[in-house]
């Protein structure tokens, strides 16, 4: 598959992570839909996801925007990985619709068991032992028919959805349905450029400035991230919708889960507290406007992301709030509530 995703710089890795740098590692399955081996055809793929996860979310936003909800089944793993008591090890994502949530007190009706593979397996890691890897990550991308893993890295997954959209499956018409990814070469340019930009400083550098345990690199982390803030802020100032002006594109679909997830969750979570999405104005109208396009509510959860990122600390309590000025994701369909 060609133009392929922006990576992290994999170089002197152990001494990084050594020294607290949370260095994100490199996804291992880069087949393709469209390929010999995997045509384009609709049930015959699956998705493994979970919805707290912000790759997986990218996933999911691409199958539901693109109307491939119903040619495309998938899975959803609970929140929170599994614990130091689980007979194959901690940290795990399971397929495990039965488990209590700490945040609800009770299931999560999103979740599900393991159905993609016929074999009922309970934990990613094993459809990748399938196969031979010791891999363990969401998103997955799965042939039912061939039985293998196809893809497990969202920005090539989205990219695939997007270009083999019909051929799939998909429930909107031609006309009617977003191109993530239009054929002008001017416009990809913009969205590479956005992408590298976005993936680097924002989805990721949040992961930077909450998993790395070296105060310099989150400090780094920190600035950088709300640096791009106010870049975002300045490039949506003149009035455009989205980011590369009236069309929703991949560039949007790959900003949103990480704005999702700051005010809520990463505010504090992540240590990002120098400011909300809501205190810039373009950006916040932005965010509602993106969240009210067809299919962008249903294909994430904030009860999920809660569960997912506060469940997992020592004490497994996740805080309640905000509440000012109302709750999330409610305010989400309310623009107006941006600062002036």
């Amino acid at each position: 598959m060609s133009d392929r995703s922006t990576e992290e710089d994999q170089t002197a890795i152990r001494q990084r992570r050594a020294r607290g740098e949370f260095v994100r590692g490199v996804s291992g399955f880069r087949h393709a839909i469209g390929d010999p081996e995997f045509p384009a055809e609709p049930g015959r793929y699956h998705l493994f996801v979970a919805l707290n996860c912000p790759w997986c979310h990218r996933v999911t936003l691409a199958r539901s925007v693109l109307g491939l909800q119903d040619s495309i089944t998938m899975d959803v793993a609970f929140p929170n990985r599994t614990g130091d008591d689980d007979p194959e090890g901690p940290n795990l994502w399971e397929f495990a619709p039965d488990r209590i949530a700490s945040l609800t007190g009770a299931v999560l009706p999103e979740c599900t068991a393991e159905t993609g593979t016929g074999k009922a397996l309970r934990l990613a890691r094993q459809i990748y032992r399938a196969e031979g890897s010791d891999e363990q990550s969401v998103p997955i991308l799965y042939d039912k028919i061939a039985g293998r893993i196809v893809n497990n890295e969202s920005a090539e997954i989205i990219r695939m959805l997007d270009a083999q959209a019909e051929p799939l499956g998909s429930n909107i018409a031609t006309e009617d349905r977003l191109r993530l990814f239009p054929e002008v070469e001017a416009l990809r340019q913009d969205i590479r450029k956005l992408n590298d930009l976005i993936y680097t400083t924002i989805n990721n550098e949040a992961y930077k400035a909450g998993f790395s345990s070296d105060q310099k690199v989150y400090e780094a982390a920190f600035d950088a991230y709300f640096a791009t803030f106010e870049k975002l802020e300045e490039h949506l100032s003149d009035g455009r919708p989205f980011l590369t002006g009236d069309r929703f594109t991949e560039a949007d679909l790959r900003l949103f889960p990480t704005l999702y997830r700051h005010d809520p969750v990463y505010y504090v979570r992540m240590k990002l507290n120098g400011a909300r999405v809501l205190d810039y104005p373009h950006l916040w109208r932005w965010l509602c406007r993106v969240y009210a396009l067809p299919g962008v509510a249903e294909a994430g959860s904030l009860v999920h992301c809660r569960q997912g990122y506060f469940g997992r600390s020592w004490n497994q309590v996740v805080p309640r709030g905000p509440i000012r000025p109302m709750s999330y994701p409610e305010a989400y369909l309310h623009a107006e509530l941006a600062v002036k």
